[in-house]
């Protein structure tokens, strides 16, 4: 696919995923941003193309909205806008996000092998997926330790709270605001659907083309369904 359409695809760990060093302070959504821009300034890109997934996808929209100059076009899997909380939640969400970062921090999850932490995956994610899937997922995150064992990773405070969301008004301005065009690609049994906010987030999005496979929240990496999505990108990039 990719000496088909000619690109070359950078992937990127943020801060606290898979090989990314861990960041003091809070993990904000916007501060990914940074990790983007930051990749792409040493590669010496000034315009982008972005394919994400899920809180990528979040981060991509941001990005575009923010500095719709370095953004070509937006490739979406799952994911649209950011997760957000009304106005008059903002001090119970800050009592979450302060709450969680006094409590004494735990270690990373020790397992006896690859297959227990992808089990362990599969059994407590927030969203489904199975063991074929998730398993170049986990194995990525993993690290081997002096006794045999392997521990995630991923920094343990990207599981707390926010302390800050957007409200939802924020969200759907900067949607608004993104002026390159946008595929989304949901899976029929995502996280988006037919959802109201989900609804008016599509419906803010200038130059929005939406395409709904087979599959999960996961579908770019479910061995049935990553074909039909790999092929919806590359037609919709070949127009």
């Amino acid at each position: 696919m990719v000496e088909r359409l000619g690109v070359r695809i950078v992937a990127l760990d943020f801060a606290g995923h898979g090989h990314s060093e861990h960041r003091e302070g809070d993990y904000a959504l916007w501060d990914y941003c940074h990790d983007l821009l930051d990749a792409a300034d040493s590669l010496g890109l000034e315009r982008l193309s972005l394919l994400a997934h899920s809180m990528g996808a979040g981060v991509a929209c941001l990005t575009a909205a923010a500095l719709p100059e370095r953004v070509e076009r937006l490739m979406l899997i799952d994911g649209l806008g950011s997760v957000t909380t009304p106005a008059e939640g903002c001090a119970s969400q800050l009592r979450k996000g302060l709450e969680a970062a006094r409590r004494p921090r735990s270690a990373a999850p020790r397992y006896p092998d690859a297959r227990t932490a992808v089990a362990a995956r599969v059994a407590g994610g927030v969203t489904p997926i199975d063991a074929e899937t998730a398993t170049p997922l986990v194995e990525r995150n993993l690290a081997r330790d002096g006794e045999g064992h392997v521990r995630l990773r991923t920094d343990g405070r990207l599981l707390w709270p926010s302390p800050v969301r957007l409200c939802p008004e924020q969200t759907l301005a900067l949607l608004g605001a993104i002026p390159a065009p946008v595929l989304l690609i949901e899976g029929e049994t995502g996280i988006l659907g037919e959802r109201e906010p989900a609804r008016a987030a599509r419906a803010a999005v200038p130059r929005l083309t939406r395409k709904v496979l087979a599959g999960g929240h996961h579908l770019h990496l479910e061995p049935a369904h990553a074909p039909a999505v790999a092929e919806a990108v590359a037609a919709w990039l070949a127009r």
